[in-house]
Protein backbone atom coordinates (compact mmCIF):
# COMPACT_ATOMS: atom_id res chain seq x y z
CA UNK A 1 0.00 0.00 0.00
CA UNK A 2 2.84 2.36 0.90
CA UNK A 3 4.56 1.51 -2.40
CA UNK A 4 1.48 2.47 -4.45
CA UNK A 5 1.06 5.70 -2.48
CA UNK A 6 4.72 6.61 -3.11
CA UNK A 7 4.36 5.99 -6.85
CA UNK A 8 1.22 8.15 -7.06
CA UNK A 9 2.83 11.00 -5.12
CA UNK A 10 5.98 10.80 -7.23
CA UNK A 11 3.93 10.90 -10.45
CA UNK A 12 1.95 13.93 -9.26
CA UNK A 13 5.18 15.69 -8.31
CA UNK A 14 6.73 15.08 -11.72
CA UNK A 15 3.56 16.23 -13.48
CA UNK A 16 3.45 19.39 -11.39
CA UNK A 17 7.10 20.18 -12.12
CA UNK A 18 6.63 19.64 -15.85
CA UNK A 19 3.53 21.84 -15.91
CA UNK A 20 5.04 24.74 -14.02
CA UNK A 21 8.64 24.78 -15.26
CA UNK A 22 10.46 25.11 -18.53
CA UNK A 23 11.41 27.69 -21.14
CA UNK A 24 9.67 28.74 -24.32
CA UNK A 25 11.73 29.22 -27.47
CA UNK A 26 10.26 31.70 -29.93
CA UNK A 27 12.00 32.12 -33.27
CA UNK A 28 11.39 33.23 -36.81
CA UNK A 29 12.28 35.58 -39.64
CA UNK A 30 11.13 39.10 -40.49
CA UNK A 31 10.76 39.90 -44.20
CA UNK A 32 10.78 43.18 -46.12
CA UNK A 33 8.15 42.50 -48.81
CA UNK A 34 8.90 45.71 -50.71
CA UNK A 35 12.43 44.66 -51.59
CA UNK A 36 11.99 40.89 -51.10
CA UNK A 37 14.79 40.77 -48.54
CA UNK A 38 15.08 40.09 -44.82
CA UNK A 39 14.31 43.13 -42.65
CA UNK A 40 17.54 44.14 -40.93
CA UNK A 41 19.07 46.82 -38.69
CA UNK A 42 16.04 47.38 -36.51
CA UNK A 43 14.97 46.33 -33.02
CA UNK A 44 12.46 43.56 -32.48
CA UNK A 45 10.88 43.77 -29.05
CA UNK A 46 9.01 41.09 -27.12
CA UNK A 47 6.49 42.23 -24.51
CA UNK A 48 4.41 40.25 -22.04
CA UNK A 49 0.89 41.09 -20.93
CA UNK A 50 -0.25 39.76 -17.52
CA UNK A 51 -3.62 38.07 -17.17
CA UNK A 52 -6.41 40.62 -16.78
CA UNK A 53 -4.17 43.52 -17.80
CA UNK A 54 -3.50 45.57 -20.91
CA UNK A 55 -0.07 46.85 -19.83
CA UNK A 56 3.01 45.84 -21.81
CA UNK A 57 6.16 44.80 -19.96
CA UNK A 58 9.33 44.40 -21.98
CA UNK A 59 10.45 40.76 -21.88
CA UNK A 60 13.40 40.95 -24.26
CA UNK A 61 14.68 42.65 -27.42
CA UNK A 62 17.04 41.81 -30.26
CA UNK A 63 18.63 43.78 -33.10
CA UNK A 64 17.81 42.07 -36.38
CA UNK A 65 20.91 41.18 -38.36
CA UNK A 66 21.25 40.87 -42.14
CA UNK A 67 19.33 37.58 -42.24
CA UNK A 68 16.30 39.05 -40.40
CA UNK A 69 16.19 36.08 -38.02
CA UNK A 70 15.50 36.20 -34.29
CA UNK A 71 15.40 33.84 -31.30
CA UNK A 72 13.94 34.46 -27.84
CA UNK A 73 14.17 32.00 -24.95
CA UNK A 74 12.18 32.91 -21.85
CA UNK A 75 10.68 31.14 -18.83
CA UNK A 76 7.14 29.83 -18.76
CA UNK A 77 4.93 32.19 -16.74
CA UNK A 78 1.24 32.71 -16.14
CA UNK A 79 0.89 35.32 -18.87
CA UNK A 80 -2.15 36.07 -21.03
CA UNK A 81 -0.18 36.86 -24.16
CA UNK A 82 3.05 38.13 -25.61
CA UNK A 83 3.41 40.92 -28.17
CA UNK A 84 5.97 41.12 -30.97
CA UNK A 85 6.61 44.71 -32.04
CA UNK A 86 8.87 46.24 -34.68
CA UNK A 87 8.93 49.95 -35.45
CA UNK A 88 11.31 50.93 -38.24
CA UNK A 89 11.30 54.37 -39.81
CA UNK A 90 9.71 54.31 -43.26
CA UNK A 91 7.99 50.96 -42.67
CA UNK A 92 4.59 49.86 -41.46
CA UNK A 93 4.73 48.78 -37.81
CA UNK A 94 4.56 45.07 -36.98
CA UNK A 95 2.44 44.53 -33.86
CA UNK A 96 1.43 40.89 -33.36
CA UNK A 97 -0.16 39.04 -30.42
CA UNK A 98 1.08 35.59 -29.42
CA UNK A 99 -1.25 33.97 -26.91
CA UNK A 100 0.16 31.88 -24.10
CA UNK A 101 -2.17 29.00 -24.99
CA UNK A 102 -0.59 28.74 -28.45
CA UNK A 103 2.96 28.21 -27.17
CA UNK A 104 4.63 24.85 -26.77
CA UNK A 105 7.36 23.77 -24.33
CA UNK A 106 8.21 20.64 -26.30
CA UNK A 107 9.23 22.34 -29.56
CA UNK A 108 10.33 25.67 -30.97
CA UNK A 109 7.55 28.17 -31.60
CA UNK A 110 8.06 29.59 -35.09
CA UNK A 111 6.50 32.93 -35.95
CA UNK A 112 7.44 34.63 -39.24
CA UNK A 113 6.27 38.17 -39.98
CA UNK A 114 6.58 40.68 -42.81
CA UNK A 115 6.10 44.36 -43.55
CA UNK A 116 6.24 46.87 -46.41
CA UNK A 117 8.10 50.11 -46.91
CA UNK A 118 5.75 53.08 -46.97
CA UNK A 119 5.08 55.04 -50.13
CA UNK A 120 2.73 57.94 -50.77
CA UNK A 121 0.59 59.00 -53.70
CA UNK A 122 -0.24 62.67 -54.24
CA UNK A 123 -3.44 63.15 -56.26
CA UNK A 124 -3.23 66.61 -57.86
CA UNK A 125 -6.67 67.94 -58.84
CA UNK A 126 -6.95 71.16 -60.84
CA UNK A 127 -10.04 72.71 -62.42
CA UNK A 128 -8.74 75.13 -65.08
CA UNK A 129 -12.08 76.81 -65.84
CA UNK A 130 -14.18 76.40 -62.71
CA UNK A 131 -17.95 76.77 -62.65
CA UNK A 132 -20.18 76.41 -59.56
CA UNK A 133 -21.97 73.51 -61.27
CA UNK A 134 -18.80 71.46 -61.91
CA UNK A 135 -18.78 68.03 -60.26
CA UNK A 136 -15.61 65.95 -60.14
CA UNK A 137 -15.48 62.44 -58.63
CA UNK A 138 -12.87 59.78 -58.20
CA UNK A 139 -12.76 56.32 -56.63
CA UNK A 140 -9.68 54.36 -55.60
CA UNK A 141 -9.29 51.26 -57.76
CA UNK A 142 -5.95 49.91 -56.55
CA UNK A 143 -4.07 50.78 -53.39
CA UNK A 144 -3.70 49.98 -49.73
CA UNK A 145 -6.98 49.56 -47.86
CA UNK A 146 -8.30 49.08 -44.34
CA UNK A 147 -5.46 50.78 -42.47
CA UNK A 148 -5.51 53.75 -40.11
CA UNK A 149 -3.54 55.92 -42.54
CA UNK A 150 -5.36 54.76 -45.67
CA UNK A 151 -7.47 57.03 -47.84
CA UNK A 152 -11.11 55.92 -48.24
CA UNK A 153 -12.14 53.54 -51.00
CA UNK A 154 -15.57 55.15 -51.43
CA UNK A 155 -16.36 57.70 -54.15
CA UNK A 156 -15.00 61.18 -53.43
CA UNK A 157 -16.91 64.19 -54.78
CA UNK A 158 -15.74 67.78 -55.35
CA UNK A 159 -17.76 70.76 -56.53
CA UNK A 160 -16.93 73.97 -58.35
CA UNK A 161 -13.45 75.46 -58.07
CA UNK A 162 -10.76 72.94 -57.27
CA UNK A 163 -6.99 73.21 -56.88
CA UNK A 164 -5.73 70.75 -54.28
CA UNK A 165 -3.52 67.73 -53.63
CA UNK A 166 -4.70 64.71 -51.64
CA UNK A 167 -2.00 62.50 -50.10
CA UNK A 168 -2.63 58.79 -49.60
CA UNK A 169 -0.37 56.10 -48.16
CA UNK A 170 0.44 52.91 -50.04
CA UNK A 171 2.89 50.02 -50.02
CA UNK A 172 6.14 50.97 -51.73
CA UNK A 173 6.67 49.52 -55.22
CA UNK A 174 2.96 48.76 -55.63
CA UNK A 175 0.34 50.35 -57.93
CA UNK A 176 -2.15 53.01 -56.91
CA UNK A 177 -4.94 53.92 -59.34
CA UNK A 178 -8.10 56.01 -59.45
CA UNK A 179 -11.19 56.03 -61.66
CA UNK A 180 -12.20 59.66 -62.21
CA UNK A 181 -15.09 61.40 -63.93
CA UNK A 182 -16.23 64.95 -64.63
CA UNK A 183 -20.03 64.98 -64.65
CA UNK A 184 -21.61 66.06 -67.94
CA UNK A 185 -18.43 65.56 -69.98
CA UNK A 186 -16.48 62.82 -71.71
CA UNK A 187 -13.55 63.45 -69.37
CA UNK A 188 -13.29 60.15 -67.55
CA UNK A 189 -10.67 57.44 -67.16
CA UNK A 190 -8.30 55.48 -64.97
CA UNK A 191 -4.92 56.85 -63.90
CA UNK A 192 -2.27 54.70 -62.24
CA UNK A 193 1.23 55.04 -60.80
CA UNK A 194 3.68 52.83 -58.90
CA UNK A 195 4.37 54.44 -55.53
CA UNK A 196 8.07 54.83 -54.82
CA UNK A 197 9.30 53.54 -51.43
CA UNK A 198 9.96 56.31 -48.87
CA UNK A 199 8.79 58.96 -51.35
CA UNK A 200 5.72 60.59 -52.92
CA UNK A 201 4.57 59.80 -56.45
CA UNK A 202 1.99 62.02 -58.15
CA UNK A 203 -1.13 61.47 -60.20
CA UNK A 204 -2.22 64.63 -62.04
CA UNK A 205 -5.80 65.36 -63.12
CA UNK A 206 -6.59 68.60 -64.97
CA UNK A 207 -10.05 69.35 -66.33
Amino acid sequence: MKTYLFIILASLTLLSCKKGAGNFTLKGEITDLTFNTPLADTWLKLYKVPIGSSSLTLQDSVLLAADGKYVFTFPREQIERYVIKIEKEGYFTINKDIYFSSLSLEQDNVRNYSTHAKGWIGINLLNNSPLPTDVFTYTKQLGLQNCIECCPSTEQQFFGELDTTIYCINNGNEPYSILYSVYGTNNTGILSEITLPFDTTYINVTY
